[in-house]
């Protein structure tokens, strides 16, 4: 038995007992809307339509999951590691992963991203907002994890978010005169926020971030250190204020 027969055989061993142990879980985790299953939720939609979007240039099932599986893991975990060069990948492969970007992982985590609580608080909200403006007169409580959010939590999360957004574009503008499109511009700020590791285009898996001048390597280092630390700490730390000592 070669080594790629061995591959194979032990990726579908894995798979049948990945998915007879995340199977219920998943479907458990969903029941009580709970992060851990919304997480999972996304990460078996994503490798469902990357597999199925990037099979006619694999024309193996079994090697289309495995690289589609590779990728999806290691950008929403930010963890920055490649098989495939997925800048060759069809348009709708290479935007699921430009969204998983912005997810990241469950509240705790080392990981960068917006945080899967805080998309789930943000979708939880619009939804809300949606059903007010369909009848407003209702009151809606928000829960996550079955438990109840307060107004403050939910106004604190929109004003994280759109605090994230204002940065996002802050960095974008800056290093918008580097010749490498948009494309590569864009990602490579998102990437370099969310603590991801490859983008698309100049610095995409098989490239690097050497071309920028040295103006945008301070700037995505910055970004970095915002996405890391978490923006708040960040800016009150820089902010004067901060270090008055009260009496």
């Amino acid at each position: 038995m070669n080594r790629k027969m061995i591959v194979h055989t032990v990726g579908r061993m894995v798979l049948l007992e990945a998915g007879i142990l995340v199977l219920p879980l998943l479907v458990s985790a969903l029941y009580r809307e709970t992060c851990i299953g919304a997480f999972l939720l996304t990460i078996l939609l994503a490798v469902v339509a990357i597999t199925c979007n990037i099979y006619p240039l694999y024309h193996n099932v079994g090697e289309a999951v495995r690289q589609s599986v590779f990728q999806v893991a290691s950008v929403i975990t930010t963890t920055g590691f490649s098989t495939a060069d997925f800048n060759l990948w069809p348009g709708l492969s290479k935007g699921i992963l430009f969204l998983l970007m912005f997810i990241g992982v469950c509240a705790g985590s080392t990981a960068g991203g917006l945080k899967i609580s805080r998309v789930m608080i943000l979708m939880k909200n619009i939804r809300r907002q949606l059903r007010h403006m369909l009848h407003p007169r209702s009151v809606g409580t928000l829960r996550l994890e079955g438990k109840p959010l307060d107004e403050e939590t939910v106004s604190g999360v929109s004003a994280y978010f759109a605090l994230y957004m204002v940065c996002l574009a802050a960095v974008f503008l800056l290093i918008s005169f580097e010749p490498f499109g948009k494309e590569s511009n864009l990602t490579a700020t998102v990437a370099c926020f969310n603590n991801i590791g490859p983008g698309l285009g100049v610095v995409g898996p098989v490239g690097n971030y050497a071309a920028y001048s040295a103006f945008s390597k301070y700037v995505l280092s910055a970004a970095m250190l915002l996405g890391r630390l978490e923006i708040y700490p960040l800016l009150l730390f820089c902010s004067p204020s901060a270090w008055v000592r009260n009496k």
